[in-house]
């Protein structure tokens, strides 16, 4: 430990920090002291009333589709597990089926992944760039631990 780290623990165990204005109350975090004070009312009305940076609100709106594209190949996974295990329908139309959600699905990545691309053009640093989406390690994974039931009790 550093000579002032020790100086730093020291005053600490002997109480010299007790006192100090807010001590044990919340930070408050919603003033940013990097934005130009003359924005600081514009952040603080756009924050409250639930809106945030673009680029940040973009995050969000890929980070969703991307959810709603693994949900969908789930749950098309499980029709044709269903599907395959009870021998009601043909295993040639199962396996077409399946064949066209991977299809579906691969297209929905590729235009998340230009989603990406152009979202982390805009993004301020790169520690907040999001990586492109691999299709195939997608598929990979959903086969691999397919999470999601189907709510309907026939596949067909």
């Amino acid at each position: 430990m550093s000579d002032i780290e020790e100086q730093i623990r020291q005053a600490m165990e002997e109480g010299k920090f007790a006192d100090l204005p807010g001590t044990g109350a919340p930070l408050r975090l919603e003033e940013n002291p990097y934005v130009d004070p003359e924005w600081q009312l514009a952040y603080h009305m756009l924050r409250s009333n639930g809106f945030t940076l673009p680029w940040i609100e973009r995050r969000r709106d890929i980070e969703a589709e991307m959810e709603a594209a693994r949900q969908d190949l789930r749950r098309s996974f499980a029709w044709r597990e269903v599907a395959l295990s009870r021998q009601s329908v043909l295993p040639d139309f199962i396996e077409a089926e399946w064949r066209k959600a991977c299809t579906v699905f691969k297209e929905r990545i590729a235009a998340i992944n230009e989603d990406i691309r152009s979202y982390n053009l805009g993004t301020p640093s790169e520690r907040f760039q999001l990586r492109v989406v691999s299709a195939e390690r997608e598929l990979e994974l959903t086969a691999a631990n397919p999470s999601v039931t189907l709510t309907t009790t026939d596949p067909e």
